[in-house]
């Protein structure tokens, strides 16, 4: 399964939020509302999820294994950084 586009909404307002991401695998299949978070260390990313009736979040669609959710994450925050880069060129 290959990540043939990747769509940044990047979030301006305060918080760790920092972006929601659409990510499309074989130009078949699409996942939306993966969140870029920033955490104490490092930016990391969050799956959909819907709050269940005991206030628990669950995710909606998520890698199923290391190697997947590795490789997931690590082309969100590339595509993240890379819409970083190109709203810093347009601001000058």
């Amino acid at each position: 399964m290959n990540i043939t586009d990747i769509r940044v909404r990047r979030i301006n307002a305060e918080g760790r939020m920092k972006a929601v991401v659409s990510v499309t695998f074989d130009d078949a299949f699409v996942v939306h509302d993966i969140k870029v978070i920033e955490g104490q260390d490092k930016l990391f990313i969050a799956m959909p999820s819907r709050k269940t009736q005991d206030g628990e979040f669950k995710d909606i669609a998520h890698p199923i294994n290391v190697e997947m959710r590795e490789s997931l994450q690590q082309a969100v925050l590339a595509k993240y950084e890379e819409s970083l880069s190109e709203a810093d060129e347009t601001a000058e």
